[in-house]
């Protein structure tokens, strides 16, 4: 029988044991290690990602910021963002408010989705569906109008569609109500998270839709969030604020004339001020995106006066004053150094953009703006394409159209070329003979651009109507 050493064993016994403990031990402290630093990640991703804020103004021109020029208004809360920001000076949208809308949530021209005025079809995906997909909390607050309650479409009654769209909560004018049954603006009638808000005569509707904005942004500031404001201001009728004289009686709170403009636009700035102040009070401001917009030009009965002389909007119209807005971005913790952007600006840009900013691919037909708002590099676009086609009304109707445009230069569909920085109501068409040897080359891009894009349909005012 072989000699048996049991101290050997037991020796050898509590080596392999110690062992086992040794690795045991170690793999507990390499599984902590991991797991603090996936927690460090994850907090830091979530720290990292930005709130966002998109702010677009109802029927606001270029010309109606301080900061662009204006004489006739006073803009000091989003002039002293987009001096601490980045002021875009060419951003062009959709000539009409809807037609805009359904660009900017879906990055998409409007050929391949704008169905009807008032509507956005619900089979399309927006920004709103983008950012809750990613994590966000989502609110949209302010104007609606994209249940398709013009024409009495299918859904025009859904209050579920907000929802649908991506957004968690909301407070919207115009969801399954036309204007009929209540304005916007004095005693309002406001649809909230599934009921309408009692009817207040001393309520104002701005306010109630801004408030809600700064309630969410309080229960929701440990946590990305993403809120999409499509203001009430500063669309007719134009009528007192809180802040006019006007409104501490009920007989004059809704007397409309003109001149309330003014203080209308001065009270879109305070609201924006409203929004910043509370997001530096509860101390989320360095990272958080704001972006403010308009969605057209300012309405065609208004006229403004500016350093470079008097503006007339032209709302509905694709010349200059129709399309080009105003547009400003403040984000400290990326905008370092603050600056004007000339280049164009196209409505589509605003969802790449945002799917830059979530780090997930997309197929839009924008370009984001993530590098020039990092400053790490520029948007280089010599062109851009806007397809108009607004199906309101044969007023607007004669308006449509397709065009590309540079910086100076733009191209009709209908072969009409014009020298915007010359001729900026476009009564003086270029003719071929008459062009320089740069006109012939801008030209010849802006035709090579059009090219892409498909002719408008006969029909003009609503799908399947010939008027």
């Amino acid at each position: 029988m072989p000699f048996i050493n049991l101290r050997e064993i037991d020796l050898n016994y509590k080596i392999n044991q110690g062992m086992i403990n040794y690795h045991y031990i170690s793999a507990l402290i390499i599984v902590f290690i991991c797991s603090m630093l996936t927690a460090c990640q994850t907090k830091q991703i979530g720290i990292s990602k930005p709130n966002v804020i998109l702010i677009m103004a109802d029927d606001i021109g270029f010309e109606c910021l301080s900061i662009n020029g204006s004489t006739s208004y006073k803009t000091p809360v989003l002039d002293s963002l987009a001096l601490n920001g980045v002021n875009f000076t060419k951003a062009i949208s959709q000539p009409l408010c809807t037609p805009s809308r359904v660009k900017i949530m879906t990055g998409k021209y409007n050929f391949r989705n704008y169905d009807y005025f008032t509507y956005l079809n619900p089979k399309e995906k927006t920004f709103g569906n983008l950012f809750k997909e990613n994590g966000y909390k989502t609110a949209v607050v302010g104007k609606w109008q994209l249940n398709g309650i013009k024409h009495q479409l299918e859904g025009h009654d859904d209050n579920t569609r907000p929802y649908h769209f991506g957004f968690d909560e909301y407070s919207l004018w115009q969801l399954t109500k036309v204007k009929e049954f209540g304005e916007r603006f004095a005693n309002p009638l406001i649809e909230q998270n599934g009921r309408i808000l009692p009817r207040d005569e001393n309520a104002y509707g701005p306010d109630i839709v801004s408030d809600y904005a700064v309630d969410f942004i309080k229960r929701n500031k440990a946590h990305p969030f993403f809120i999409y404001y499509p203001m009430l201001l500063v669309h007719s009728p134009f009528v007192p604020t809180p802040d006019s004289p006007e409104w501490q009686s009920l007989d004059t709170r809704s007397k409309q004339d003109n001149r309330f403009f003014i203080d209308m636009v001065s009270y879109m700035d305070k609201i924006v001020g409203k929004i910043v102040n509370t997001l530096k009070e509860e101390g989320i401001a360095n990272n958080t995106l704001i972006i403010f917009v308009g969605d057209n030009g300012t309405k065609n009965t208004l006229v403004s006066q500016t350093k470079k002389g008097p503006v007339r909007g032209a709302k509905g119209n694709t010349i200059t004053h129709g399309n080009h807005v105003p547009m400003l971005a403040y984000w400290p913790d990326q905008i370092k150094t603050s600056k004007s952007h000339s280049g164009l600006i196209n409505f589509s840009d605003f969802y790449a953009t945002f799917c830059e900013i979530l780090g997930v691919n997309h197929q839009t037909d924008g370009a984001s703006m993530m590098g020039i708002l990092s400053g790490k590099k520029t948007l280089n676009r010599e062109t851009i394409t806007t397809y108009y086609d607004p199906m309101w009304s044969p007023n607007v109707t004669r308006f449509r159209n397709v065009f590309s445009q540079s910086t100076r230069y733009k191209l009709y569909k209908d072969g009409k070329f014009f020298d915007m920085e010359n001729d900026i109501l476009e009564t003086r068409p270029i003719e071929d003979k008459d062009l320089n040897e740069d006109q012939k080359i801008i030209k010849a891009k802006l035709a090579s651009e059009l090219a892409n894009f498909p002719s408008l349909p006969e029909s003009s005012f609503v799908r399947g109507k010939n008027n």
